[in-house]
């Protein structure tokens, strides 16, 4: 069997917000695929970007093994992964080239390798795996250390061909049962790393399991060159097991559930409820779900049952106007009743907002601020609409868009397209919303103090002093925001 080097391309330390963050996870995604290379018996070694100095570490694991193959193998389930940074591109297409140098045969398997694998192919990859790929590259490893380069009988790939240029197989068909899938080689892993983060930024060690592949909602702006639209689920008695495991043999405080959307079987979390139960095991975790699955009967009462610390909705926007327009199957109503009755079980709350979306008012935006001021979920996660090949949206705003068509790093915050306003406006706006979201929760907290709910500390003179500076500069904040949308667009298109 082949000698082989796993690696992830997404290196925290060149997203700087992010990194200031401190809240690594392993790319639970790279594990699976090193899983399935291990149990088809190869020789398999593990590079961490995640928490890597630079891109030079990768050349030190490269000359230590010294691979027949390398495989860079993204973490599709980190959703910074699927915006196909420039600077994670930029990491990638060089990780490429330096194990092409070594001698090994590159195959790569990311979100931006399937919507340009003539990019990767030209850096020396001599495989592209598109869409889905462990069962792709458990075929592609067993050709190529059997000495086979023919690939043009393997689902799912794209290579060089000298008289076609890139040529593709046909897309595999996604993975249905997913409890059949090796585990991710968790043992591969440096926990020491990750806990020593952890515990030393914010008092305590998080890691992160997955239950489910995919999404089957219609977001137009949602890109899927990975699972397309399918989606598969794994049973919650595996989750269940896999947690006490991980239990065992890292002791993690928190679990973030990566999934794109958690909890779309009809009583999954129930069940799952019932498995930990079985077994022993808690742990508080963070999920991303619907407002509509969480209303469904009983589904609050099993999260809460099972640990959920809190759910973050894809609340988007408070404008129904643009609910409909992004084809996301909600309303506003739901989106509010279904964070009112999770703060209500005690689960904290948190929305993603999505600005900038054709068609976006001043109106709307207001919208959007008083759905926050009513629901007054416990977390913010600010964007702005964001073109990713693929897409509807991507269809619809090809001829606005700019020469710039990925952001640098995650809180680039360009309008990539000609937006509703320019991206002065929006950077400004996304300071705005967080500054007045804070101002909020800090009156909610002296609220609690007047009330004789809670006794004065220093986190309620903090909030008195963030109170008084945010008298003058929230409504300083608001006319720049008055006078930002004004601007007209630039018309050079390589400006935001």
């Amino acid at each position: 069997m082949a000698r082989i080097v796993v690696g992830s391309v997404y290196f925290l330390r060149l997203d700087p917000v992010r990194w200031a963050e401190r809240q690594p996870f392993p790319p639970i995604g790279t594990l699976y695929a090193a899983g399935t290379l291990r149990a088809a018996a190869h020789e398999v070694h593990f590079f961490d970007a995640m928490i890597a100095g630079a891109v030079g570490e990768w050349d030190a694991i490269l000359m230590r093994v010294r691979p027949d193959i390398a495989v860079l193998f993204d973490d599709n389930f980190n959703y910074l992964s699927k915006m196909c940074l420039s600077a994670m591109r930029e990491a990638a297409l060089a990780m490429v080239a330096r194990a092409r140098n070594v001698g090994a045969k590159v195959a790569i398997c990311s979100a931006d390798a399937s919507d340009h694998p003539d990019l990767y192919l030209k850096a020396g990859a001599a495989a592209v795996i598109v869409g889905e790929g462990e069962a792709t590259l458990r075929e592609l490893a067993g050709r190529w250390a059997a000495g086979d380069s023919d690939l043009s009988s393997i689902k799912g790939i794209a290579w060089c061909n000298a008289e076609t240029g890139v040529a593709r197989t046909p897309r595999r068909e996604s993975l249905r049962d997913l409890d059949s899938l090796p585990p991710p080689t968790w043992d591969l892993v440096d926990m020491d790393a990750y806990r020593g983060i952890w515990r030393g930024h914010h008092g305590f060690f998080a890691l992160n399991l997955v239950t489910s592949r995919g999404c089957p909602y219609l977001c137009n702006w949602c890109a899927k060159p990975i699972w397309g639209q399918s989606y598969a689920v794994r049973s919650p008695a595996a989750v269940a097991a896999e947690l006490a495991q991980l239990v065992a043999i890292a002791a993690p405080d928190y679990v973030w559930f990566m999934d794109d959307i958690m909890g779309l079987k009809p009583r999954w979390w129930r069940a799952f409820a019932d498995a930990l139960d079985a077994l022993g095991v808690k742990v508080p975790f963070k999920c991303l779900s619907r407002a509509d699955l969480v209303l469904r009967e009983g589904a609050v009462a099993d999260l809460k049952r099972a640990g959920c610390d809190i759910v973050w909705l894809g609340a988007e926007s408070g404008s129904q106007k643009i609910l409909d327009a992004m084809d996301k199957g909600l309303t506003t109503g739901e989106i509010a009743e279904a964070t009112a009755r999770l703060k209500w079980a005690g689960i904290r709350v948190g929305h993603f907002l999505q600005f900038g979306y054709p068609g976006e008012s001043i109106k709307d935006i207001v919208r959007t601020l008083a759905m926050l001021r009513a629901t007054k979920p416990d977390e913010l996660g600010i964007s702005v609409s964001y073109p990713l090949p693929g897409t509807l949206f991507y269809e619809r705003v090809q001829s606005q868009l700019r020469d710039k068509r990925n952001w640098t790093v995650s809180s680039d915050m360009a309008m990539l397209y000609r937006g509703p306003f320019t991206t002065s406006f929006y950077r400004h706006l996304h300071v705005y919303v967080h500054r007045d979201f804070r101002l909020r929760r800090a009156l909610s907290q002296l609220r609690s103090v007047l009330v004789g709910q809670a006794t004065l500390g220093r986190a309620h003179l903090r909030a008195f002093a963030f109170v008084l500076y945010c008298g003058l500069a929230i409504p300083f904040s608001w006319m720049q925001l008055q006078l930002l949308r004004l601007m007209p667009h630039p018309s050079n298109r390589t400006a935001p």
